[in-house]
Parts: structure tokens; C-alpha cells; sequence
């Protein structure tokens, strides 16, 4: 949901960043060229910045404050309340961008399920989010192990049989006569004999009918024509009033004698009945035939076993009118036999999928205004309203949106004020949208989505100084760049405008920035850069369209490419081992992603891919990666491999170590001795492995491979010589590795020279992979680790301006201030990360200082706040443990 509202502005709303017929129309090899003075209006073309979107997530002010309240009342509430106080957690995750922790707090949602719709729905919420990783479950099915939440619940042992069901009645006289022990039941022209207590004993209604006051009790034949029943049904229920069973009962005649059971109040049969039809319920249509009946006689084992078929088929099952209606039309009773008391949940399920499918849709709406009606405290309705009003805002259904912006304002949700601004500014009220959002900014602590909000409604410097603030606050914004990009672009300051972009690809690698860049390079001419950019942009997202959806990606490198020379097979490998050695891991994704066009073994490449992809922390594509090197994959032996990383990187560790032996097995490669390796030295505790984990790479090493991977496995070896305090010989792996330009192996080199106590020499080493390397701001945060006080703090500072999401540099100047007494101080420069990235390692060091200064509830807030991001970190457990005994 990253790009999941366009810009909704009432200036820019119609940008024409290019007209894309003009592309689809270009001869091949007649891309369009800009003059070579190149005037302010054809630039203009290309790269406008559309504005930022309303984001239609739960942003509390004080996130910290938040996920401390959840994690108390989640130690002080009942079982059945903890899914729900999950779910919250998630969207606050959802809020802050943190895929990981969302999708932990979904499986505490799922296991502390308290009934089987939680369980069905958070379930089915988990699998929607690992959409495309079932690949990895098959896996773990091969490895004897089971992904729990991707299989199927079993209803009908979740949903055991009310023993509180009374099956039996007592045998009556009636005027001092026993009754007839058998009764005849006539339906047409067909008689069925049964037993008249066995009958009986089936409900209240029929030991009346049959054994109390009525006419029927003194008679041995009884008409049933008028009660919609067929011979066949009541021989049924005659032979389960027997054997107190349901055989071999086709579906037709199990939902008649469904009906029947309901309206004679046989609660063992309609139990039956309810229980046998939902064994039978496998595909859609039979879950959208039977949810009818399900509703209409009230089965709630049927009506779960029907939901789990819809939730399970998510998305595509949204896409059936008839499902939609379903979940649409259910009134309160029918909803209460579907989804029990989780409505909120299955709501705030089906809007999300809803709004990722098409954020304007009706459905979209009905399942919002659903949401909102199913609130039932402040916090589930500022989500519930903001979410409803983001939708009215994109639909241009104003007064609408503004109404449900105000409601969650008022309960609460300040970041719902950039709603309310931003529709004042389309009615053309823009003085008030920028007083509004500075009124917010004065009155709490302001944070990066404000500034930028306000940055909207004012033009010229004011507009750079608000943006720059905002940058300030909040680095994870990519609008601030683009924006500040573009304008230097405008200015034809070109070099200004690419370092300005660069800043933010540097440590976040944003599709809408790569994008931007290449429009950059179009303008420019720089062909061959606007293709490394369109392919990088490819790898990470293959349907990508460019210029607000209009064209895709795709085309436009087709376009391009014919402006770029052609690289043979050589010229290609002999590109990525510049790339790769020079860091320069976006150019080395464009080099990759041509060489997969070629006859070149694509398993190694897609793999290569993933690797790179990791490093460029993201984690889904690279997945993506790895299961088409999987499919790719030249032999067994390869694919085992290829198998064992994917299980190594979802936290399968085992699981892999056994993938890489049993290719080993097979075939004795470079890659299964290198996994091995990797996997036992990341699993076992013993120090004793390390000589196994030596002996591993060593064996990789005299296998074929080419420098890249042999640079890797070095590297490697070095770090566990290292661990050894075997430094000479860490020192020959890292000194050959960087003979075949590994240029990483600095690091390690100059980790070398520090536990020598050379630490000049240290200094010297990581300074020649800061000149060789393009992403380099880890190797200055190293570095740091070599000098003294002042030029650690330069580096430091340097690490901040290339990555502000490195956390090191805020702690390491926290300290710092803490040594110096300057407790406030060290305070705020954690808060300044804090405020825009949910850390553990923030969190627990501002919970000690908070400590240390007295600041009981400070410290308690934030050790609540950590344990809600990590629950079984055993430091900060003890430190938690330590402060809530000192609460007032």
C-alpha cells in the first residue's frame, strides 16, 4: 500500500508529466530528443512531483505512548480481548511502515485467537499478506514441518458439540395406556415406520406431540405431507434417531432435513446436519450456495466452514458479486452466526484487501462504513473514520469526507487534520489549510508529516524551509527529496538536483524516486543511466507503471534501450564485477536484470538478484528472486540450494542446513559447501563449530566458482579466522579477497589491524573502501570505530547524512551526551530517531536513561513501548521487570 492513494489536490491533480501516446508512438530508435539547451518548459514535461497522498493509516502523534498503552492492557486484559488489542498494534506497525512487525503482531492476533472467526480471520490476514511465499510452506511440508496459518483450520473439532443438547425424554402414560411403541409417518403415498420414543427423544416438540396432550400421541399413523419433508428425508432421520448418525447423506437431502430439524427444534439433528454439510463445503460456489441456508437456519459450524473458504480465497473471492453481497447484506443476527463477535476484524480484513484492489470501488466504501459501524471504542473508530474519509477525499465526495475526517480528529486522530486541510485548500481556502496545520505544529510535538503537510500551502522559500524541516524530522519521507529534486531540476542546477535525489536512494531505495531519477536522466540524454535506473525498477516491481499509471515500465525501457549500446555476454559479467566491486548495487540489479535476457544460466542470476536485493533491504522481491532461481534452476543439486536459502532467510535455519546437505550429497558445488556453512555457523552455540565452519569453506573455495562468489566465501572465512583470533591467516583470506575486488574485505582487513593495536593502519583500511565504494555510509559508521572522540562524532555525522535510519550514530551521540551530564540532551537525540523508526536498541537505551534520571513512567513507557517491538528480549524484560517494581 505503499503508493495506495494518488495525489488528490485541488492544483495538480491533472499533472501531465508526459503524455504517454506520444511514447507508444515513437518509431524505434527515434526516442524524442530534448534541444541541447534544453528550456525550463520541456524539463517541466518530465518531472512534475505529484503531491503527497492523505495515507489511509492509524499515525498516532506519540507512537511510543501507544504501543505502551496496548502492551498493559495486553498483561491486564482477558484472552478473549488480546486479539483485538493485536490488531491495533498492527495498524500502528501499518502506520510507521514496519512490514516485519506487522506481520508479527498479525501471528500473535492469530495464535491468541480466543475464538475460531479470529482464528479464520487472522489466519486468512497472514496468508493474504504472504501472498506469493506458499512456495514457502510447500517447503516446510518436504522438511516434515507445517506453516500453521496456512492451513486449513479443522471447524468441526474447533467448534466441539454442545454436550448441553438433551436427546432423551422419559417414556409417558397417557389416561393410564401405554403409549403405541412404534408410530407410521405418512408423507404422500408412502408410509415410514419407526420407533415412536426413538422419535421422541429428538426434541421437546416431538415428545409432546408424540407422548403429552396432543391427538397424534394415541395414534399409530401420522400425516407429515404439510411439513416439507420427503420420504427419503424422514427415513433419514428415522435411521438418526437409531444410530444417532448421519451417513452417506447426498447435499440436497441434508439441507431438507436441515430445514425440518430447525423447525421441529431437533438440536442433535440440526446439529448433524450443520456439521455434515460443512465437512462437504470445498469450493466457492458450494461456500456461496450454502452460506444462505447457513444464515437462514442459523449453523454456525456450516457459516464458519463457508468463511474460511471466502477468507482463504482472498483476493480473488472479492472479485464475485455474490460474496461481496454476502458479506455486504448480512444483518446483525446473520452476521453474529458468520463471524461471531469478530466483526471488526473480518471488516477491517475485507477493507484492506478492498482498498488495495480498487481504493474507489464501492465495495471499498460499504466495507468502510461497515467498519465504522462496527467500532467499538475510540481507537478502532479513528481508524475506521479516517480510513471512510481518505476514500470520500480520492472520490471527490468532499462534504462527506470532511465530516469523517472530523469525527476522527475528534477521537483522537490528529493526523486527520491533513485531511481536513487538504480539502480546504481543493475548495480554495489555502490561508486556512496552512493556519490549520500550523496551529497542529504549535500545539504538540511536531513531527516530519506536518511540516510537509503545511509545506503544500505556502509557495517559494517557505515552502523549501517547511520541507527541509520535514526532512529533518522525518528522513523516511521521499516527497521532501523529489520535491526539493525537481525544483533544482527546474533551475537546470543538474548536479544539485541528482545529489538531491541520491540522498534519499542512498538509504531507501523508493520506486517513485528511481522514477523520478530516470526522468531526470530522459531529460538529460543520459541514456544508458535512465536504463539502469528503468531496469532497477523492474527487478523490484515488474508490472511498475511510470507517469502516474499511464505507462508501463516495460515499454519504456524497450524505448530507451534502443538509445544504449548492446553488451555481449563478456561485456556484461565484465559490468557487474565493476558494479559489484565498487558497491554500486542498484547498477549491479540494471547489469543483472539484462544478463537474464540471454541464453546465461538464469538460476545463478536470479540468485545473484536476491542477494543484491537483500543488501538493498528488500526483503519481498528478493524472495521473489529466490523462488525463480528455484524454477530456474539447471540441476537438482542447484535447486536444493536454491530450496535451502529460501528456508534459511524465513527463519527455517535447519531446515536449510539439511537442503544444503542433501545437495551436497548429489554434487560437491561452491554454493551447497558455502550454505552450509552459512546456516551451521548462524545455528549452532558451540565455538567448537567453528573448525567445521572453516573446514566448509574451504571445501566451497576448491569448487568452481566465479571472483564475486569466491570473494564472498573468503570475506567469510576471514571473520570466523578472526573469531578465532587467528590473524594472520584472517589477514591472507581478507588480503585475497580484495585481489579479486571484494572490496568489503577492507573492513575485515582493517579489523585486523585494530586487534594488532594498529589503529592508524585500521583508520588507513577503511578509508580505501570509503573512496572505492558508492554505498559507503556503513563503512564510515566502522570507520568511527577507529579514531578518536572528535572524528568518530565527524563520521558519525556523515553516517546520518547518507542513512539516517542507521540507529548506531544516535545512541553512540547519546552516550556521549549522557557522559557529559547532559541527561535532557541525550534524551532528545534518541526521541529524534525514535520519532521515526520504531527501535528496539532507541527504545531500551532511552528506557535506561529515562531510568537513571528518576523518570519512573518515562522509562516504564518505553520499556513497553521496546517489548512491544522484540516481546522476548531478555534485557530489556529484566530492565522492565526492574522499573515496574519501582511504579508509583
Amino acid at each position: 500500500m505503499r503508493t495506495f492513494f494518488p495525489s488528490e489536490s485541488g492544483k495538480e491533480s491533472q499533472l501531465n508529466a508526459l503524455n504517454p501516446q506520444s511514447w507508444l508512438q515513437v518509431e524505434r530508435g527515434k526516442l524524442p530528443k530534448l534541444p541541447s539547451n534544453s528550456s525550463s518548459s520541456s524539463i517541466e514535461s518530465l518531472i512534475k512531483v505529484p503531491e503527497p497522498p492523505v495515507l489511509p493509516f492509524f499515525k498516532p502523534v506519540d507512537y511510543v505512548e501507544v504501543l505502551a498503552q496496548i502492551h498493559e492492557e495486553l498483561e491486564l486484559c482477558p484472552p478473549e480481548e488480546q486479539s483485538n488489542l493485536y490488531l491495533l498494534q498492527f495498524q500502528v506497525f501499518r502506520g510507521l511502515g514496519e512490514v516485519k512487525l506487522m506481520r508479527r503482531s498479525l501471528r500473535a492476533a492469530w495464535q491468541k485467537a480466543s475464538s475460531i472467526h479470529e482464528k479464520l480471520i487472522f489466519g486468512a490476514w497472514l496468508k493474504y499478506e504472504k501472498q506469493g511465499e506458499e512456495h514457502i510452506s510447500d517447503l516446510l511440508v518436504t522438511c516434515d514441518k507445517c506453516a500453521h496459518e496456512f492451513g486449513p483450520v479443522d471447524i468441526l473439532t474447533e467448534l466441539p458439540i454442545d454436550a448441553t443438547v438433551s436427546s432423551t425424554h422419559e417414556n409417558i402414560s397417557m389416561n393410564g395406556n401405554q403409549i403405541s411403541r412404534n408410530v407410521s409417518f405418512r408423507i404422500e403415498d408412502e408410509k415410514i415406520d419407526c420407533d415412536r420414543q426413538k422419535i421422541s427423544s429428538l426434541s421437546a416438540p416431538f415428545h409432546a406431540m408424540l407422548n403429552g396432550c396432543f391427538s397424534e400421541s394415541l395414534r399409530e399413523d401420522i400425516d407429515l405431507s404439510q411439513n416439507n419433508i420427503t420420504a427419503s428425508g424422514m427415513r433419514t432421520i428415522n435411521e438418526f434417531s437409531m444410530t444417532g448418525s448421519l451417513n452417506e447423506v447426498p447435499t440436497h437431502l441434508l439441507l431438507e432435513i436441515l430445514v425440518f430439524a430447525n423447525k421441529f427444534c431437533c438440536e442433535k439433528l440440526k446439529d448433524a446436519c450443520d456439521r455434515k454439510l460443512a465437512s462437504l463445503v470445498s469450493s466457492r460456489e458450494d461456500a456461496v450456495e450454502l452460506m444462505e441456508y447457513a444464515l437462514e437456519e442459523n449453523c454456525p459450524v456450516l457459516a464458519a466452514s463457508c468463511l474460511q473458504v471466502f477468507l482463504n480465497d482472498l483476493p480473488d473471492c472479492l472479485n464475485d458479486s455474490r460474496v461481496v453481497e454476502i458479506f455486504r447484506g448480512a444483518d446483525k443476527q446473520q452476521r453474529l452466526i458468520m463471524v461471531g463477535l469478530a466483526s471488526f476484524s473480518l471488516y477491517c480484513l475485507l477493507s484492506e484487501v478492498c482498498m488495495n484492489l480498487d481504493p474507489q470501488s464501492d465495495k471499498t466504501a460499504c466495507f468502510l462504513e461497515r467498519l465504522v459501524d462496527f467500532s467499538g471504542n475510540d481507537r478502532q473508530r479513528m481508524l475506521a473514520f479516517h480510513q471512510l474519509g481518505c476514500l470520500r477525499l480520492l472520490r471527490k465526495e468532499y462534504d462527506e469526507a470532511k465530516r469523517l475526517f472530523e469525527a476522527a480528529l475528534n477521537a483522537g486522530h490528529i493526523y486527520s487534520v491533513a485531511g481536513l486541510a487538504r480539502l480546504s485548500y481543493i475548495k480554495g481556502h489555502k490561508l486556512w489549510s496552512y493556519e490549520k496545520m500550523s496551529s497542529v505544529i504549535c500545539s504538540l510535538t511536531p513531527l516530519g508529516w506536518m511540516y510537509q503537510e503545511r509545506s503544500l500551502y505556502c509557495e517559494g522559500d517557505k515552502r523549501w524551509e517547511n520541507l527541509e524541516k520535514a526532512s529533518e524530522l522525518d528522513p523516511t519521507l521521499t516527497y521532501p527529496y523529489m520535491y526539493r529534486a525537481a525544483t533544482l531540476m527546474r533551475k537546470q542546477n543538474v548536479q544539485a538536483a541528482l545529489a538531491e535525489i541520491n540522498r534519499v536512494l542512498g538509504f531507501k531505495l523508493a520506486l517513485e524516486c528511481l522514477e523520478l531519477r530516470f526522468c531526470f536522466y530522459l531529460a538529460l540524454e543520459d541514456y544508458q543511466s535512465a536504463i539502469c535506473d528503468v531496469q532497477a525498477i523492474l527487478t523490484l516491481s515488474p508490472d511498475y507503471r511510470m507517469f502516474e499509471g499511464r505507462v508501463a515500465a516495460s515499454q519504456l525501457r524497450t524505448l530507451v534501450r534502443e538509445h544504449v549500446e548492446n553488451w555481449t555476454t563478456a561485456d556484461c559479467w565484465l559490468q557487474l564485477y565493476d558494479r559489484w566491486s565498487s558497491v554500486d548495487d542498484i547498477g549491479s540489479l540494471s547489469v543483472i536484470y539484462q544478463m537474464l535476457e540471454s541464453d546465461a544460466a538464469k538460476g545463478v542470476l536470479y540468485f545473484r538478484q536476491s542477494l543484491l536485493l537483500l543488501r538493498l533491504n528488500c526483503p519481498e522481491a528478493a524472495m521473489r528472486s529466490l523462488q525463480l532461481a528455484r524454477q530456474h534452476a539447471s540441476s537438482e543439486h542447484e535447486k536444493l540450494v536454491y530450496e535451502g536459502w529460501i528456508l534459511y532467510d524465513t527463519g527455517h535455519c535447519e531446515e536449510g542446513l539439511r537442503k544444503a546437505e542433501e545437495s551436497i550429497k548429489i554434487k560437491r558445488s561452491f554454493e551447497a559447501f558455502f550454505l552450509k556453512a552459512y546456516a551451521l555457523a548462524d545455528s549452532s552455540q558451540d565455538p567448537s563449530c567453528s573448525s567445521t565452519v572453516v573446514s566448509l569453506l574451504e571445501d566451497a573455495l576448491k569448487c568452481p566458482s566465479d571472483r564475486l562468489r569466491k570473494g564472498q566465501a573468503l570475506n567469510n572465512l576471514g571473520s570466523v579466522y578472526v573469531d578465532c583470533a587467528k590473524l594472520d591467516l584472517a589477514a591472507d583470506c581478507y588480503i585475497n579477497a580484495l585481489k579479486i575486488r571484494h572490496t568489503r574485505a577492507h573492513q575485515g582487513l582493517a579489523r585486523v589491524h585494530f586487534l594488532r593495536n594498529d589503529k592508524a593502519a585500521a583508520y588507513d583500511e577503511m578509508t580505501k573502501l570509503i573512496e572505492k565504494a558508492r554505498n559507503n555510509a556503513s563503512a564510515y559508521e566502522k570507520r568511527s570505530e577507529y579514531c578518536d572522540r572528535e572524528l568518530t562524532k565527524t563520521d558519525l555525522e556523515m553516517v546520518t547524512r547518507l542513512d539516517p535510519l542507521r540507529v548506531y550514530p544516535y545512541r553512540y551521540r547519546a552516550a556521549v551526551l549522557m557522559d557529559s551530564h547532559k541527561e535532557q540532551e541525550a534524551i532528545a537525540e534518541l526521541s529524534r530517531a525514535i520519532a521515526f523508526k520504531a527501535d528496539l536498541h532507541l527504545l531500551h537505551l532511552r528506557a535506561a536513561f529515562h531510568e537513571h534520571t528518576g523518570d519512573v513512567m518515562g522509562a516504564l513507557r518505553d520499556c513497553r513501548a521496546a517489548l512491544s517491538v522484540d516481546p522476548n528480549h531478555q534485557e530489556m524484560l529484566e530492565l522492565h521487570s526492574r522499573v515496574n517494581s519501582h511504579e508509583p
